[in-house]
């Protein structure tokens, strides 16, 4: 009976009042953006951001996992007209799943379909805004469309908590036109 349930919400015929809030793991996710921002070295700042993703793709209930989980599988696998599919059915099933707009963006953005990965990017961080993947998404999102002043402030945003990402070569500080201990 179980699998018949799940297979019938995966089917896309649930509705968002069916979708749990998502589990609050800012407190959690918190502690883990200040010991990244302590962080000694590339590695171990890899294993704290590994942690992240952790609470990140944490869904509300075993029928939001199991689409999160087949459409990251259908991603990786290449298989993006499917994976879009399948975020777009979990954004139906939980539209305050932050995680769910946020992998819909990966696979808008690896298809370069770049403005509906900002949209999906602006609700993730909306919902969750201290999620650096998609902070740092909105900036290569935000690069990728030719807006580069503006993907240089949302990659220094997503820098300031965590300044390990594997993003920061691609940051460039504007440059000042200010003589030495002038103020702003």
């Amino acid at each position: 009976m179980k699998l018949f349930v799940v297979a019938f919400l995966i089917a896309g015929t649930s509705s968002a009042a069916e979708c749990p809030k998502a589990p609050d793991h800012s407190a959690a996710v918190d502690r883990l953006i200040a010991r990244v921002q302590k962080a000694d070295d590339q590695q171990t700042a890899q294993e704290i951001s590994n942690d992240m993703w952790q609470f990140w793709t944490d869904a509300p209930d075993e029928v939001a996992q199991e689409i999160l989980d087949r459409g990251m599988q259908k991603r990786s696998a290449w298989d993006l007209l499917g994976a879009r599919e399948d975020f777009d059915r979990l954004i139906r099933y939980c539209p305050e799943f932050a995680e769910g707009y946020n992998q819909r963006a990966f696979v808008n953005f690896l298809r370069q379909d770049f403005e509906a990965a900002l949209s999906d990017l602006d609700r993730a961080i909306a919902l969750s805004p201290k999620h650096i993947a998609a902070l740092s998404g909105r900036a290569l999102t935000l690069i990728g469309l030719g807006r580069t002043a503006e993907g240089q402030d949302a990659l220094a945003a997503a820098l300031e908590l965590n300044p390990w990402l594997p993003e920061r070569s691609l940051y460039k500080p504007a440059p000042t036109n200010m003589a030495p201990g002038e103020k702003l």
